[in-house]
């Protein structure tokens, strides 16, 4: 017999301001289940959750909690008026006997119990709402962007509890590894449908394109029959109309189907316009420490950044990532050492924070107050890379409509928030860009928009991200902060620096306790080879790309040593080539030696 569902919705109906959020969604969330709940940003992810949390009453439909279920909910902005500390607010449904679990979550997400709710910021809020949910073990959590303000090292934490928890759970998150780390089903919400794929995010994608794909094909159908059907209509005989009158309400009925298809959201027109060509090195740090009181930010750091770099800084929260940045882009002098800027920078940046943004202000005012796109004289047109633009016909670029012109930044979603300040950076010509956390809360389609657009920038990039994915995906070099001022550089991204760094290993996790095993004397199996691990999984799927880069160089620098006249020409040039050649040649044979050895590690456990 089927285990009863832990919760269910049937005929669900909410409408938001006219619009209709959902019509008739029907979803079930059986025992088990672990379920990335996907869609563009406004398309109704956190208001599905809260509906299914019980906390939106829909305006027609059912909500069923299975009998005996406790739900758990992490919310984006938690409340925590009413109590003096974190964790208090993180205890307050657990007995004695059970606040442990408060201290093991704290210890995990970096959160401190102690600290007062007066002064703990929006990340360490989200923290502790977090961990109260985790303390509490439910049966069926439900996950709002439980990543956002986690460092890398948390949100490997995080993976471990969820992957090893008995609960059920729905999961919104931006963080593509994530995801595919941890679900097994897909809700993905595409204009007030909500489809299920019982498959992992890993799916996701072709699922979502192939699915795309079937809609244009049937909508180009249509449209070629109702143009047939109007040709006969216009061009048919008045006695021939009239014993077809059931033809002609058959053709307005397929015009009413077409009229009813919703176009679906397009991509963002983002475009990060490079201004004039910025020096060949664009920053050259040698030496550099830098302190606050007793603690250390960076030590001795020897860095230069050429142009074309993107250069990732990753480590734990409050290592000090933001702080060296402004120390590199000359914000903040260092206590000693030296940085020197490149010639011709024009900087544009994106704050973690969004404190550009005032939460008061409209859509309108936020970018046509700005000095930056201020155009003299004109209240209703805003300056884009040296060119006049209506101000709604540029939110429009950023899918924003016109009666969101008018509302105030507090009422958008985080996603919003970020396109918003995308496009106020967007505006401007730059050759040197800051990204700090650009990544948080932005759909899918819009971070794959965004990739793209650094890949083709033409200037230097400097960023932060949490985001492993991402920053395999973007950055050239990643800096690693490693505490206690040690900064280490190294090439590639984030898979990269891992794997470099010669352990292999990922961020060290709290792990759950085992539990004893019962005594059994019968005969044991004969134990299979060991499969992979969580990090040689990932890094045999890297391997490939790996090889393929080194490959490719190899290519390069072998077909520029082919030029007889080199050495006698820039014999400088020649030599630093051919060590190029011998180290990647190097790279590469250890490379294939490397998934070679997986491979067959993976082939002997099955």
């Amino acid at each position: 017999m089927a285990p009863a569902p832990l919760l269910q919705l049937s005929e669900i109906a909410l409408t938001f301001g006219g619009d209709p959020v959902f019509d008739g969604l029907s979803l079930v969330v059986q025992p088990g289940d672990r379920i990335a709940l996907v869609g563009r940003n406004g398309s109704g992810k956190s208001t599905l959750m809260k509906v299914m949390a019980g906390l939106v009453e829909p305006d027609r439909g059912d909500r069923v909690l299975g009998p005996g279920v406790s739900a758990g909910y992490m919310e984006q902005d938690p409340d925590l008026s009413g109590f003096a500390t974190l964790g208090d607010f993180a205890a307050q449904d657990l007995a004695p006997s059970e606040l442990y679990r408060v201290e093991r979550a704290g210890a995990g997400l970096k959160f401190d119990p102690d600290r007062p709710v007066a002064t703990a910021s929006g990340g360490e809020r989200r923290r502790a709402a977090l961990a109260r949910l985790l303390a509490t073990d439910p049966a069926l959590m439900l996950l709002d962007e439980p990543t956002n303000h986690l460092d890398i090292e948390a949100i490997g934490w995080l993976e471990e509890e969820l992957r090893a928890t008995q609960a059920a759970f729905v999961l919104i998150s931006h963080d593509r590894r994530f995801l595919t780390e941890l679900s097994r089903a897909t809700l993905w919400i595409d204009r007030g449908q909500v489809r299920r794929l019982d498959k992992g995010f890993a799916a996701f994608e072709d699922w979502r394109d192939k699915t795309w794909a079937e809609e244009d094909s049937a909508r180009h159908k249509l449209d070629r029959r109702i143009k047939a059907e109007a040709r006969w209509a216009v061009e048919g005989i008045s006695a021939r109309r009239t014993r077809n009158q059931g033809r002609l309400r058959a053709l307005r009925d397929l015009r009413a189907d077409r009229a009813a298809m919703i176009r679906r959201q397009g991509t963002a027109a983002m475009d990060f316009a490079s201004g004039p060509q910025s020096g060949k090195k664009v920053i050259e740090a040698r030496g550099v420490t830098h302190a606050f009181g007793d603690r250390r930010i960076v030590r001795d750091l020897t860095l230069t950044v050429q142009r074309g770099d993107r250069v990732a800084f990753v480590g734990p929260n409050g290592v000090g990532k933001t702080t060296l940045i402004r120390i590199l882009t000359g914000e903040i002098a260092p206590d000693s050492g030296t940085v020197k800027l490149g010639t011709n920078l024009a900087m544009a940046v994106f704050d973690q924070t969004r404190s550009q943004l005032d939460p008061d202000q409209s859509l309108w005012d936020s970018l046509t107050t700005d000095p930056t796109m201020r155009v003299s004289g004109q209240s209703d047109q805003v300056m884009v890379r040296g060119q006049p633009k209506h101000v709604v016909g540029y939110l429009k670029d950023f899918l924003f409509d016109e009666r969101q012109a008018r509302a105030p930044v507090r009422a958008l979603s985080g996603g919003e928030k970020a396109r918003l300040l995308l496009a106020r950076i967007m505006a401007q010509d730059s050759n040197l860009l800051v990204l700090d956390e650009p990544t948080n809360d932005l759909d899918v389609e819009t971070l794959d928009l965004l990739q793209d657009l650094l890949g083709e920038y033409d200037g230097t990039v400097l960023l932060v991200s949490h985001d492993r994915d991402f920053l395999d995906r973007v950055a050239t070099t990643t800096v690693a902060m490693e505490g206690d001022g040690r900064a280490v550089v190294y090439a590639g991204g984030w898979s990269d620096y891992r794997s470099q760094r010669g352990d292999g290993a990922e961020p060290a996790v709290t792990k759950r306790a085992a539990k004893p095993a019962k005594a059994d004397n019968a005969p044991k199996p004969k134990a299979k080879p060991a499969g992979l691990s969580f990090t040689e999984r990932h890094r045999l799927e890297a391997l490939p790309d790996e090889i393929a880069r080194i490959e490719a160089e190899i290519g390069k620098l072998e077909g520029l040593l082919a030029d007889a006249d080199l050495f006698t020409r820039e014999p400088v040039k020649f030599r630093k080539a051919t060590e190029a050649l011998t180290d990647r040649q190097a790279r590469l044979a250890a490379a294939e030696e490397e998934w070679l050895i997986l491979a067959e590690k993976a082939e002997a456990a099955g």
